[in-house]
């Protein structure tokens, strides 16, 4: 980003807190989808410079962390086959299955590789015609056109050797969930400003007018976040309940239309598990039929069903925003980043991950 400093500048972060605190005059629960968005509030510490009435919430919004544990059981046992080229993002390695990660596949000999893109794992599976090459494709719809790119030249160019693995889940319907929950205590959001640079922000719409829960499209430097944050405060002091985009930059309400009509092509909408939520209907994306060769689920014959996840980590209750790190009794001891009980404490945009980085010691001190 051009100029990144100007959105860190200390100055008008203070003065964007500042018409915060004198906007507000009642208590407002806000919460932040994105993961990226979390790790920048406890990284920068915006959330303290908030008026006591202002909670923020951690939301889902964590691809990694909310990848069903079955599904990642599916990739070990793929990625442990001696055919199999397994390549994934970094953040997926280290990522806790039901027994063991991805690491553990390559550090036993498997052949599993981190990529940048999944253009990188096609390079790969032309480079290795005798060798299975999965993609783990995984991520909001930010990280889909891509995916869904790599998929239809596999097609074209006639490649019999690529498959991908996917695990793509989709934010509104997530939203939808949470607004419609019987314990739901967000009054408003700030949404991705990343996935709507891709989908665009007119899919809100009918969740505000559905559910009177204001909207902000937000950024994720100090300023973008309380400009969100402001933006929210006034429509709930106003009683109003709309969208607005505060990240005009790189966001405009269609999207990009090219990468939607992409994404129209190879995928199809199906209801999705989250890790740690459940199935939610209508929000994952699935290969359509005319692409379903490329499903590595397809591929191999794989005997996993439904997993049940870990009785002491409360991972699932911190993407639902009903808890936060600090209240899990094994925060910093029997979990952290060598020895992980749930995926939050693993990703970059996990809540019990940047927590751990940053806010730590201040909680060992109770501060």
């Amino acid at each position: 980003m051009k100029f990144i400093e100007k959105y860190r500048d200390r100055e008008s972060v203070q003065r964007c807190a500042a018409a915060i605190r004198a906007t507000t005059t009642k208590d407002w629960k806000i919460m932040e989808v994105c993961g990226g968005q979390t790790n920048a509030i406890v990284r920068f510490g915006l959330d303290t410079l908030l008026p006591p009435g202002i909670t923020l919430i951690h939301g889902p919004g964590c691809p990694v962390c909310v990848t069903p544990l079955e599904l990642l059981d599916k990739a070990i046992a793929i990625a442990a086959r001696p055919e199999v080229i397994f390549c994934s993002f970094g953040d997926m390695l280290r990522v806790p299955g039901s027994d063991g990660d991805l690491f553990g596949v390559k550090a036993k000999g498997g052949d599993v590789r981190m990529v940048y893109s999944p253009l990188d794992a096609l390079k790969i599976a032309q480079d290795n015609p005798t060798k299975e090459v999965v993609f783990f494709a995984v991520g909001f719809e930010t990280t889909a056109p891509g995916n869904a790119l790599a998929i239809s030249l596999a097609q074209k160019r006639n490649m019999k050797n690529f498959s991908v693995l996917v695990s793509h889940v989709l934010v509104p319907p997530a939203m939808e969930a949470i607004l419609s929950g019987e314990t739901n205590q967000v009054q408003a959001f700030l949404a991705a400003g990343h996935v709507c640079s891709v989908m665009g922000y007119h899919q809100y719409l009918p969740l505000t007018q559905r559910y009177k829960t204001p909207i902000v499209v937000t950024g994720f430097e100090p300023l973008d976040i309380l400009q969100g944050i402001l933006l929210c405060v006034r429509q709930l002091e106003a009683g109003k309940a709309e969208v607005e985009n505060q990240y005009i930059r790189v966001v405009t309400e269609p999207g990009n239309k090219a990468a939607q009509e992409l994404l129209k092509e190879v995928f199809q909408i199906a209801s999705q598990k989250w890790r740690g939520i459940g199935s939610i209907a209508h929000s994952g994306f699935a290969l359509r039929q005319a692409y379903a060769d490329f499903d590595a689920l397809n591929r191999f014959d794989l005997d996993i069903s439904t997993v049940e996840e870990s009785d002491i980590c409360i991972s699932g209750l911190v993407l639902q925003g009903e808890r936060k790190p600090g209240d899990c009794p094994e925060f910093a001891k029997a979990c952290g980043p060598d020895s992980p009980l749930g995926a939050t404490m693993v990703s970059e945009e996990g809540a019990c991950s940047a927590y751990y980085r940053y806010r730590r010691h201040s909680m060992e001190r109770g501060e």
